[in-house]
C-alpha cells in the first residue's frame, strides 16, 4: 500500500527558501483539505435533506392516491390527485440526492479514514470523484426538474400541491406542507450546485499541491 508523505518529515529548523515555501504550501494544503471536507459534509447533509423531503412527498402521494382501476372503469371515490400527473421531477430529485449522499459518504471515508488516506490513489480518486458525481447529479436533477415544470400541459407534484395549498386538510395530503417540502427540496438541490463545485475546485487544488510536494520530496531524495 502506497503511503502518503508525512508532513512531519520536514524539519522545522529548515531555513532555506525552498523549505520555507514548502512549509507554507503544506499549511495551505491542510487548510484547503479541511475546507474541502467541510464542504463535502455540508453537501452530504443537504443531499440527505433533499432525499428526505422529496422521498416523503412521494410516500404521501403513494398512500393517498386512488388504487388503479380497470381500463374504462370509473372509480366511485373522488380523486385527490389528477388523472394525468407527472411525478418525474420529484423522482429526479430523489434519484439525484441518492447519488449526492453516496458520493458524500465516499468523499468523507476517503478523507477521514486513515487506512484510505494512506493509499494515495484511492484518496485522490475519492476526493475528486465524490464532488464531481455530486455536482453532475445535482445539475441533472435541477435541470430536469425545471424543464418538466415549465410545461403547463400536465400537472406536476409541485404545481398541484402549491395550487391547493390554501385549502386546509385535516389528514394527508396536507397541501401546504407538501408544497413547502417540494420547494425545500428544489432550493436545496439548487444550493448543492455551488457547494459541490467549491468542493471539486478545492479537490483539484489539493491534488496540484500534493503533486508539487511529491516532486519536491523526489528532488530531495536524489
Amino acid at each position: 500500500m502506497e503511503k502518503r508523505p508525512s508532513h512531519s518529515s520536514f524539519s522545522a529548523s529548515s531555513t532555506s527558501p525552498r523549505d520555507v515555501h514548502l512549509a507554507s504550501k503544506l499549511r495551505a494544503l491542510a487548510a484547503v483539505d479541511n475546507a474541502r471536507l467541510a464542504a463535502t459534509t455540508l453537501a452530504l447533509l443537504m443531499g440527505m435533506t433533499v432525499l428526505g423531503v422529496s422521498g416523503n412527498t412521494l410516500a404521501v402521494y403513494d398512500h393517498t392516491k386512488l388504487p388503479a382501476t380497470a381500463p374504462g372503469a370509473v372509480s366511485a371515490l373522488p380523486g385527490l390527485w389528477p388523472s394525468e400527473f407527472n411525478m418525474r421531477p420529484t423522482v429526479s430529485l430523489v434519484a439525484g440526492s441518492v447519488f449526492v449522499v453516496l458520493a458524500g459518504v465516499a468523499g468523507l471515508v476517503g478523507g477521514k479514514v486513515k487506512a484510505v488516506r494512506a493509499n494515495k490513489m484511492v484518496h485522490t480518486s475519492t476526493s475528486l470523484a465524490a464532488p464531481l458525481v455530486g455536482l453532475v447529479a445535482a445539475l441533472v436533477a435541477v435541470i430536469f426538474f425545471y424543464a418538466v415544470n415549465a410545461s403547463e400541459e400536465v400537472d406536476t407534484f409541485l404545481s398541484w400541491t402549491c395550487r391547493w395549498k390554501a385549502v386546509p386538510m385535516a389528514t394527508q395530503p396536507r397541501w401546504d406542507t407538501l408544497c413547502a417540502q417540494s420547494w425545500t427540496g428544489v432550493y436545496m438541490a439548487v444550493l448543492l450546485i455551488p457547494v459541490e463545485a467549491a468542493a471539486l475546485g478545492m479537490a483539484v487544488w489539493c491534488r496540484k499541491a500534493e503533486k508539487e510536494v511529491d516532486e519536491y520530496e523526489a528532488a530531495q531524495g536524489k
